[in-house]
């Protein structure tokens, strides 16, 4: 018999029943900057288990869904947000993070300018998040305006979103991600600063911002402004990926 036969012979009798398997969900961390504060997506849980707790956008994989798909699926069905930078996080696999039964959660972050966010609603809005460390030290984030800590392990995936926002940071051009297509050098600067939670020395920042070649001048500047209008540019690129 030739090893194709045997593979053959083999699929057809196995039994995927035979053996304990875990479900597979994906959710995602859909963050913004808006107010000069890193904000994040969340939902009221209308369903057990730990119904009317906040969590964020999350659900099953299905069978022959690609994990890419899914997140997408969710994003655009519960978050309200499709078309926008969407990366893998993490993967949280930790037994008991889920009452129902064994979960893997495939975690996605999701990056969206303030203008593509949903309105908050009944059961969601747009909550701060405070990180009380520096730099990428990680550790637990607070999520403002929501009662208690969010469903099963959100928290720990939104810190390790913040967490990871902050490497990348230093070498991807990931800030645009946050803005209009047009955009002054001081609504940058808000960005990087809202992502690093401190502040940036601006004479600094324009220096390495302007030699960095990511930025096309617009040849505009802002109109209607009470002040001195500031000239208008927009991302070099098409995408930080």
């Amino acid at each position: 018999m030739s090893e194709r036969d045997d593979e053959r012979a083999f699929l057809a009798g196995y039994r995927p029943e035979d053996y304990d398997r875990p479900s597979v969900a994906v959710d995602v961390v859909i963050l913004t900057v808006e107010a000069g504060a890193l904000r994040v997506l969340v939902v009221q849980r209308d369903q057990l288990p730990q119904r009317g707790r906040w969590a964020l956008p999350g659900g099953f994989v299905g069978l022959d869904e690609p994990l890419e798909i899914a997140a997408a699926r969710v994003l655009q069905r519960k978050g309200g947000v499709e078309g926008v930078y969407l990366e893998q996080l993490y993967t949280f696999g930790t037994p008991g993070r889920d009452p129902r039964t064994r979960v893997i959660s495939v975690a996605y972050v999701a990056l969206v300018a303030p203008g593509r966010m949903p309105k908050p609603a009944a059961g969601r809005q747009i909550a701060a998040i405070e990180v009380p460390w520096a730099g990428e030290a990680g550790g637990p984030v607070e999520i403002q305006g929501v009662e208690g800590e969010l469903a099963f392990d959100h928290g720990a995936h939104v810190a390790l979103a913040v967490k990871r926002l902050r490497g990348k940071l230093a070498y991807s051009p990931i800030g645009y991600q946050f803005l209009p297509e047009i955009f002054t050098l001081r609504d940058l600067q808000i960005v990087h600063e809202a992502i690093l939670g401190r502040s940036l020395n601006k004479d600094s920042f324009r220096r390495r911002i302007l030699a960095s070649g990511e930025l096309e001048d617009t040849g505009r500047r802002e109109a209607a402004v009470g002040h001195r209008p500031a000239t208008l540019y927009r991302f070099a690129r098409r995408s930080a990926i």
